[in-house]
């Protein structure tokens, strides 16, 4: 077992998810999963505190690529444009791995009440990092809010189509991600 092998977090995301669904989430251990990954437990633990950190382990680089899409939207663009903008940059970094382990992670999710606690707080992080990016632009908090919620449905339901299919390129991903946004946005328009 290398001490510095690179790759070691991505092993352990793989291993971990591959046994969740092999034996479930609470039955899976920190050292099954050092152990599946070619690691030891001490280099698990550089990567992650434990071990429901490893289905958000993406969570971070998320928030970033959308603020940045929101900020670096042009100037006269709307809240729910900058908000499309962010999708289309976390959308653009999204590829055939992330489309292959997503139903195994969905499994594991709806099988563990803690993993489906941790991916409501998943979603409150990114709606909060995307409202905090519209605001940074001069959006109204609650007009900033909203959109931010918007778009964590948004990315929700274009990721869940594009994992589902045949789908295997990122930008195939932006455009479910920007219809989703759109029908989304039709939708608030009928509320009246």
């Amino acid at each position: 077992m290398g001490r510095w092998e690179p790759g070691a977090r991505e092993r352990l995301v793989l291993a971990a998810v591959d046994l969740f669904t092999e034996q479930g989430y609470d039955a899976t251990t920190v050292a099954q999963i050092a152990e599946r990954a070619g690691v030891t437990k001490s280099t698990f633990f550089r990567h992650f505190a434990d071990k429901r950190e490893l289905l958000v382990a993406g969570q971070e680089a998320l928030s970033l690529l959308l603020t940045e899409g929101i900020a670096e939207a042009p100037a006269g663009a709307g809240p729910l444009e900058a908000i499309a903008a962010g999708l289309e940059r976390a959308s653009m970094a999204m590829g055939p791995v992330n489309r292959e382990l997503a139903p195994r992670v969905k499994a594991a999710v709806a099988a563990s009440a803690e993993l489906q606690e941790r991916d409501a707080l998943k979603s409150v992080s990114l709606a909060a990092a995307m409202t905090a990016a519209l605001v940074a632009r001069g959006v109204p908090g609650p007009t900033a809010a909203l959109a931010g919620e918007l778009g964590v449905l948004a990315f929700k339901r274009g990721f869940a189509t594009w994992s589902e299919g045949d789908h295997d390129t990122g930008e195939e991903l932006a455009r479910l991600t920007r219809a989703a946004l759109d029908d989304l946005r039709a939708a608030a328009a009928a509320l009246g």
